[in-house]
């Protein structure tokens, strides 16, 4: 099953970098530059993780961004990209559903390894969904069929 990666970033060249290193390990990843954008793009598709950074310009930081996505997509881990000065915006971000956080300038190999561990949690609550509603169709099968 391919990973999907949302990266949200203002900085063009780390954007375009991660996006890169990460489709060459095999993730299918899209960057965009703007809380804005994450959100029109998680309109059209689901992400498994989204890479997301706390200080952007223009109307929507990343907290306001990390609200409305774990409203629309709740099951999809966020792993906000913080510089050093806004650790505690990170706190605030894990308080509000964040998966964690990683400090910029991010090692790559941290940064996979936090998107893997992402990744697991998601695939695990995912499987906790699907146990559950099959336990729930054995238990009433009927229901399937009488709801219209």
């Amino acid at each position: 099953m391919e990973i999907k990666v949302l990266v949200v970033d203002d900085e063009i060249d780390f954007l375009e970098t991660i996006v890169k290193r990460l489709e060459k390990k095999g993730l299918h990843t899209v960057g965009v530059t703007s809380g804005e954008d994450a959100l029109i793009k998680i309109k059209e598709k689901y992400y498994d993780v989204i890479l997301l950074d706390i200080k952007m310009p223009g109307g929507m930081d990343g907290l306001d961004a990390l609200k409305e996505i774990k409203s629309r997509q709740p099951l999809a881990e966020v792993i906000l990209l913080t510089g050093h000065g806004t650790v505690e915006s990170s706190v605030e971000g894990m308080r509000l559903g964040a998966f964690d956080y990683v400090l910029k300038p991010a090692k790559f190999e941290e940064l996979c390894e936090k998107i893997a561990q992402a990744y697991m949690k998601k695939s695990d609550q995912d499987n906790k969904i699907r146990k559950a509603n099959i336990q729930q169709l054995l238990r009433f099968p009927g229901r399937v069929f009488d709801q219209e």
